[in-house]
C-alpha cells in the first residue's frame, strides 16, 4: 500500500515539473533558478546527466509549486526568448515525463526482466545497430555542444565590447559641459 501512495505522490511531482532542453553547458543551478524565478516560483532544479556528452549536462528538470505554474511556464517559454546570464537561449520546454526521473519509485505491480544478448540471439544485429547509432549520436551532440560553447563565448565577448563602448560614450557625454553642449547643438542645428 505504501508503494502505491509513494508512486501517486511521485506522479503529482511529475505534473508540476518542466523539462528544459538545449541548456548551455555553462549554466549552473543558481543561474537557471534565477532565470526561471522571473516567471514562476521554483521548488527544485535537477540537471539530467548525459554521460555520453563531454560536459555531461544539457537538460534539466525544474519543479515548480503546482501544475498550473508548470503549464504557464511552458507556454511563456514558447513565446518569449529565454534569457540566461543576459544572453537569449533557444531553450525548449515541455512537460516532464515519468521516464525522465532517475530517482523515480518503482511502479506498483511492475517487474523488470533483463538478459544478455549473444551473437546467436535473433535480436543481436538490432542491438549492435542501436549501439552504433547511440555512439554516432553522442559524437554529433558533442560536436554541436562544442560549437554552441564557441558561439556563446563569441557572443559574450561581443556583449562585453559593446558594454565597454557604451560605458565610454556615457562617460564622454557626462564630461561635456553645458557650453560645449550648446555648441554641439548649434553645430547639428538642434535644440537642447
Amino acid at each position: 500500500m505504501e508503494s502505491t501512495e509513494e508512486y501517486d505522490e511521485f506522479l503529482k511531482k511529475v505534473e508540476r515539473t518542466i523539462y528544459l532542453d538545449n541548456i548551455s553547458p555553462a549554466v549552473t543551478e543558481p543561474v537557471l533558478k534565477a532565470a526561471i524565478d522571473q516567471f514562476v516560483s521554483v521548488t527544485k532544479v535537477q540537471f539530467i546527466l548525459a554521460y555520453l556528452q563531454p560536459n555531461g549536462i544539457h537538460a534539466a528538470l525544474v519543479e515548480v509549486e503546482n501544475r498550473k505554474q508548470a503549464e504557464s511556464l511552458i507556454s511563456e517559454l514558447e513565446s518569449v526568448p529565454f534569457m540566461i546570464g543576459g544572453m537569449p537561449r533557444p531553450v525548449r520546454a515541455k512537460a516532464a515525463r515519468v521516464e525522465m526521473f532517475a530517482d523515480r519509485p518503482r511502479k506498483p505491480g511492475r517487474r523488470i526482466q533483463c538478459r544478455w544478448v549473444t551473437n546467436r540471439d535473433p535480436h543481436y544485429d538490432v542491438a549492435m545497430k542501436t549501439q552504433k547509432l547511440v555512439k554516432k549520436h553522442a559524437e554529433e551532440v558533442a560536436f554541436l555542444l562544442e560549437e554552441q560553447v564557441k558561439e556563446e563565448e563569441q557572443l559574450a565577448e561581443m556583449q562585453s565590447k559593446t558594454l565597454s563602448v557604451n560605458h565610454n560614450k556615457l562617460k564622454l557625454i557626462e564630461g561635456i559641459s553645458g557650453e560645449e553642449l550648446r555648441k554641439l547643438a548649434q553645430m547639428y542645428e538642434t535644440d537642447i
